[in-house]
């Protein structure tokens, strides 16, 4: 195992692997399906905030704040899993991707703006 710190992506990748493999689910974890665990998980996390007014702090109750807080862990250890598979450094692709969006989405241009980058 990747020694890394407790709280990093390769040290949750580690702990997604091993309760993979104790279980035998590797078989199970391909890229399509866990495309799909993570479509689902995604769904499910929007439906805490369904029908609220802005899903604000002060619209969520103490259950809500807690099926809100699995659905985000469920979401970020299948987007982990699913990186793994891939062969896609999360980490990397993220920095990647804010950087592409800096320049597609200039501060100066576009601050207080929510248009598309291709609408202003």
């Amino acid at each position: 195992m990747t020694s890394a710190p407790a709280d990093s992506l390769i040290a949750l990748r580690d702990l997604t692997r091993q309760f993979s493999a104790e279980r035998d689910w590797q078989q199970f974890h391909t890229p399509k399906n866990l495309a799909m665990a993570l479509t689902v998980e995604a769904a499910e996390l929007a439906e805490h905030f369904q029908w609220l007014q802005t899903g604000a702090d002060a619209e969520l109750d103490d259950a809500r704040r807690t099926g809100i807080r699995h659905e985000l862990a469920d979401v970020l250890l299948y987007l982990v899993q699913l990186a793994d598979k891939s062969g896609v450094d999360l980490h990397a692709a993220a920095l990647e991707k804010m950087a592409l969006n800096a320049a597609k989405y200039p501060a100066e241009q576009v601050r207080g703006d929510a248009r598309k980058y291709n609408q202003y």
